[in-house]
């Protein structure tokens, strides 16, 4: 088991981060090794054929061989500075990465993955190993994640805004509170699932890096080893919506009292979001949200209070009535 000590100074110094280069690696993963995890219904037969043909490129596969099931390389791994962080930021991140480092990674990435094809090594033993691999990952990016990125990370900002609350307002225990089934606080520490041996880590004033994720599901990832903070990576709220499309589908009772536009949103507001979060995560303009948001207010479903920069909207009472008389809740 593994266990994260904190003390009183770590509540303030936690903070929470995005990491686009963690959800393709693990997407990557899903894809090429399949195993006991899936995707949402409809993302395997949807992205496959363009996997494939990316995967006949020996760069590929050489990114793909810099991972495994217990660890990967650390260059193409990078820790995230916020929740702003980018494809972009990360990517430059990986061009930037010193090759002694990442020689010394791919050697051992290499050891763990004896069945790696003579084209996809000669590649990682060339000189300019590191910028093929980048623009491996680049090509696989913008193939198979930027489309959908909008939309999950939309649920994941709104989990975190989620979550800062609860951590800020009533601590720990309250923030980790439905995190996953086996992380939970514990006598002044926080307890993550089993991993080879039993090992504590102080945080020892640092605070913790919490990064939201999509494609961890159902699992939980932590790190504690240099270049990374201690980081827990857990699954965010509301990616049941990615596995189960139609529960977002308002009933017609509903649609045709508000409109489906309205409906949909109104059911979406299960927890605080942003014009900007509901757009992504809705498939919708900002400005045809807004609309339908005061539509939604004036008629006293939604609230709204500032958080920080944004403006979240939640529903009221009676909005909460209205989604549970209608089976949505």
């Amino acid at each position: 088991m593994l266990r994260y000590e904190v003390a009183a100074e770590d509540l303030v110094r936690s903070r929470f981060a995005l990491s686009p280069a963690f959800e393709l690696a693990n997407l990557l993963r899903l894809l090429d090794r399949g195993g006991e995890r899936s995707l949402p219904p409809g993302w395997r037969e949807r992205l496959r054929p363009a996997f494939l043909r990316l995967r006949a490129d020996p760069a590929v596969r050489a990114a793909l061989a810099l991972h495994n099931e217990k660890f990967g390389a650390d260059f193409i791994a990078i820790p995230p500075r916020g929740m702003d962080q980018t494809w972009a930021d990360d990517l430059a991140a990986i061009l930037a990465a010193p090759p002694e480092l990442a020689r010394a990674e791919i050697a051992r990435c290499l050891a763990a993955r004896p069945d790696t094809d003579g084209p996809a090594r000669a590649v990682l033993a060339a000189p300019d190993a590191v910028r093929q691999v980048a623009g491996a990952l680049d090509r696989t990016w913008h193939a198979l994640l930027a489309r959908d990125w909008p939309q999950l990370r939309a649920l994941c900002e709104r989990d975190v805004v989620h979550r800062a609350g609860e951590l800020g307002q009533r601590g720990w225990a309250a923030a980790l509170a439905g995190l996953h089934e086996n992380v939970r606080w514990r006598d002044g520490g926080i307890d993550v699932p089993p991993f080879d041996a039993a090992t504590t880590y102080p945080l020892r004033g640092a605070g913790l890096l919490l990064v939201p994720s999509v494609f961890v599901w159902p699992n939980v990832a932590a790190h504690h080893d240099e270049p990374w903070p201690c980081t827990l990576i857990y699954p965010a709220r509301g990616i049941s919506a990615l596995w189960e499309p139609g529960a977002a589908v308002p009933p017609d009772a509903l649609a045709a009292l508000l409109g489906r536009s309205r409906a949909r949103i109104l059911a979406a507001l299960d927890t605080p979001a942003s014009t900007t979060q509901l757009a992504r995560s809705l498939h919708q303009t900002p400005g045809a949200v807004a609309d339908h948001l005061a539509v939604l207010r004036a008629a006293g479903l939604l609230s709204r209070a500032r958080a920080g920069r944004s403006v979240l909207y939640r529903r009221t009472p009676m909005g909460d009535a209205l989604i549970g008389s209608a089976g949505l809740d």
